[in-house]
C-alpha cells in the first residue's frame, strides 16, 4: 500500500532554512551546542532513561555479541501481560548519535505496551557498547549491529523468531533499511524521521556539497589519520558550548532535544560529546540505500515530519523502495517531534502495520 500525505509548500519553506553543510561535517545530530558540564541528568538510580518508566512494561539490561565481537549493551522489554505465546518482536536503534535511554527506548517501551518483545541497544562504540576508540561511526558495522540485535532477541523462547521487525529512527532508519534489504529474517520495517547518513557526509545537506569540497574534505581527513596515527588516538570534534544566536532552526531544534531535560543523557554523543574528526571517511563512499528495492516483498513504512529539514532523505527513499511501502507525513512535526511527542508520533499506526505484518 502507497499513502503518502503531503503539504509541499511548507516543506520547501523549511529546507529554505537550512546551513548548507559541507564534505567535513558529521550530520548535524552530532554538532550540537553542549550544556555546563554541571547541568545533571534527572534519574532515579535504577532508572536511567529520559523517559517515564512504565508500569505495564518489565525492563532488563542485555548484552550481546555482534559478529565482529564487539559486545552491545541493550534494553529489553517485554508486556506483562504477555500469556504464554511466543511474541513478535521489534529491535530498534537511533538516532544516530543517541543511545538507548532516549528515542529507540522510548519506542521499545511503547511497543512492548502494545504486546511486543522489544530490543532498543546502542551502537558498537557508542553508549554503554563496547569498542574502541570511543565515539565512531561505520555504516557496515552498525547495519551489523542490527542484526546481531535480531540474533539476540531471536534465540528467546518467549519470541516467534518467525515474526521480527526493525525501527530506525533518524540516521539509524538508514541503516535498518540496509540492515533489512540484505537480512531476510526480518520480516517488516519502519524508518521514522530518518537521515541517510552516507548521503549527508559525502554530499552535505541538499547534496550541495561540489566535488571540490568533497576532494578538500577528504584531504583533510586523510591528512588527520596521520595525526591520529603519530598520537596514537583519534581526535574528536570540537562540540559547541552553547547557542550563539542565528543557528538554522533544525539545529535550535537539536540543542533543545539533547542539551535540556528533555533529552539530555551524558552517554550519548550528542549530549555534548563528539565523534571522532575522521568518523565520516567511512560514509563517503559507501551509499547504504544502493539496494533499498530487495527489501520487497517485506513492507516498509516510512514516517516523517511535514516541517522536518530532513524529510528529502524519507522521500527519495521511499521512491526508490518496491512495494509494498507507504510513506506517512505527520502533519506539522519537525525531525526531533518525532523522537519523543508522543502526541506526535504515530505508535497506534505503528503497533497495527507490524500486529498485520508480524501476524
Amino acid at each position: 500500500m502507497t499513502r503518502k500525505i503531503d503539504n509541499a509548500e511548507g516543506f520547501n519553506a523549511g529546507r529554505r532554512s537550512l546551513m548548507k553543510a559541507t564534505g567535513i561535517a558529521v550530520a548535524a545530530m552530532s554538532v550540537v551546542p553542549a550544556v555546563a558540564a554541571t547541568q545533571a541528568l534527572a534519574q532515579s538510580t535504577s532508572w536511567d532513561k529520559v523517559f517515564p518508566k512504565s508500569d505495564r512494561v518489565d525492563h532488563q539490561k542485555v548484552s550481546f555479541k555482534n559478529r565482529y565481537g564487539i559486545v552491545l549493551a541493550g534494553d529489553l522489554y517485554l508486556p506483562k501481560e504477555r500469556g504464554n505465546t511466543p511474541l513478535a518482536a521489534l529491535v530498534l536503534g537511533g538516532p544516530f548519535g543517541a543511545v538507548k535511554e532516549q528515542s529507540s527506548g522510548l519506542y521499545a517501551q511503547t511497543m512492548a505496551e502494545r504486546g511486543f518483545a522489544t530490543l532498543a541497544f546502542d551502537g558498537s562504540y557508542t553508549g554503554e557498547s563496547g569498542g574502541e576508540p570511543r565515539n565512531i561511526a561505520s555504516p557496515e558495522i552498525n547495519t551489523e549491529d542490527f542484526s546481531a540485535a535480531v540474533d539476540f532477541i531471536g534465540l528467546h523462547s518467549f519470541v516467534d523468531r518467525e515474526r521480527i521487525g526493525m525501527i530506525g529512527i533518524c540516521g539509524w532508519g538508514g541503516m535498518a533499511l540496509n540492515a533489512v534489504a540484505v537480512d531476510k529474517r526480518v520480516k517488516a520495517v519502519v524508518a521514522s524521521t530518518m537521515y541517510d547518513m552516507t548521503r549527508v557526509m559525502s554530499k552535505g545537506y541538499n547534496d550541495s556539497v561540489t566535488l571540490e569540497q568533497r576532494t578538500q574534505a577528504l584531504e583533510q581527513m586523510s591528512r588527520q589519520r596521520w595525526a591520529d596515527a603519530e598520537k596514537g588516538t583519534p581526535a574528536y570534534q570540537s562540540p559547541y558550548n552553547e547557542l550563539k544566536g542565528g543557528e538554522a532552526p533544525f539545529l535550535v531544534d537539536y540543542h533543545d532535544y539533547y542539551m535540556t531535560p528533555r533529552g539530555y543523557h551524558p552517554r550519548a554523543v550528542n549530549s555534548g560529546n563528539a565523534w571522532s574528526q575522521t568518523t565520516p571517511l567511512s560514509f563517503m563512499n559507501m551509499p547504504i540505500l544502493t539496494y533499498i528495492a530487495e527489501i520487497s516483498p517485506r513492507p516498509v513504512l516510512f514516517i516523517h515530519g511535514e516541517k522536518a529539514h530532513s524529510r528529502y532523505f524519507a522521500e527519495t527513499a521511499f521512491a526508490a523502495a518496491a512495494e509494498p511501502k507507504e510513506l506517512m507525513i505527520i502533519p506539522g512535526a519537525s525531525h526531533t517531534d518525532l523522537y519523543d511527542r508522543v502526541d506526535k508520533i504515530p505508535f497506534d499506526r505503528i503497533a497495527d502495520f507490524f500486529g498485520q505484518h508480524l501476524a
